[in-house]
């Protein structure tokens, strides 16, 4: 077996569980119950044959539908994974699920590296917030669209994303100071890794001052991994490679994205062995949000 072959089995091990946890009403089909004992066992081509068979039995199935999606982006088929999803769309039964399924097409649409088609379909989930009347979610969603376009290197596109998901966060009524500054920290995260990305020391050291005060007023505790986090950003993007790898080393090592970015820094600095290992732990996220839709692709690229 592949080392490619290898991490996509643990990352649809992981998966396995995590479909159980996020639609447990809907999961009980017994072929589905057979396709997730496969995958934890490693037999994928034996998963997905009994994944099909579920599809066969109930090709409107919006749990099987959502569940095929998912499983088929980690495994990097991303056409028939967009087939799945969208029928997912059609086959929800209120505008809650749908919502939700919009939003799992968004993130589809990341992985495959496609900063417009996931804007199109946030925007959707975005719209949703707003007829709610869910202002938080409204900043949320946006976000999620602006961080798929930076880390596609669309920086206008993020840019505006990231304005308007600050914009309506901060239009909860009674907003707390907590909240408040929740949005402010994001706003100046945001910037400073623009302005990184273009080359822009000046400006994204103003802003990584500015969230660095923002986190200081003490509302925001939570926050204080994505500090690192950003530093290191900044410090990568503006070739200061050692001085990333410090930061980032100090964020959340848990998380694929920063996984990710170590492994690039390592590569940067010449140390290979370094940027294969951390390439594998990203590898095997099966996280289906932005930063794991950056991050898998890419690490599995990687590791060839």
């Amino acid at each position: 077996m592949t080392n490619r072959l290898c991490h996509l089995v643990v990352a649809l091990t992981v998966v396995a569980t995590l479909l159980i946890a996020q639609y447990p009403g809907q999961s009980q089909d017994p072929m589905i119950r057979q396709a997730q004992q496969a995958m934890r066992s490693g037999n994928m081509d034996q998963a997905m044959e009994l994944l099909h068979k579920a599809m066969d039995a109930s090709p409107d199935s919006y749990a099987v539908n959502t569940q095929a999606g998912m499983m088929l982006d980690l495994m990097g088929k991303y056409p028939a994974a967009h087939i799945h999803l969208q029928k997912a769309v059609s086959e929800a039964t209120s505008p809650a699920s749908k919502a939700q399924a919009e939003r799992s097409l968004a993130m589809s649409y990341a992985f495959e590296g496609n900063c417009k088609e996931t804007v199109n379909h946030e925007q959707k989930v975005f719209d949703y917030y707003v007829e709610v009347k869910d202002f938080y979610n409204q900043g949320e969603m946006a976000d999620e669209a602006a961080r798929v376009c930076i880390d596609q290197a669309d920086l206008d596109t993020a840019y505006k994303w990231y304005q308007k998901g600050h914009e309506a966060g901060l239009q909860e009524p009674n907003i707390s100071a907590d909240r408040k500054d929740l949005w402010e920290f994001r706003w100046e995260h945001a910037q400073a890794r623009i302005a990184a990305r273009r080359g822009n020391k000046a400006e994204a050291e103003k802003h990584v001052a500015a969230a660095r005060a923002v986190l200081d007023r003490g509302t925001n505790a939570m926050q204080e991994s994505f500090f690192p986090y950003l530093t290191g950003y900044v410090a990568f993007y503006l070739g200061d490679y050692k001085t990333a790898l410090t930061d980032f080393q100090k964020a959340n090592q848990g998380d694929p994205f920063i996984q990710c970015m170590i492994g690039e820094t390592y590569e940067k600095l010449g140390q290979e062995a370094q940027a294969m290992d951390y390439y594998k732990r990203a590898s095997t996220s099966s996280a289906h949000n932005p930063p794991n839709a950056y991050a898998h692709p890419y690490a599995i690229k990687k590791l060839g």
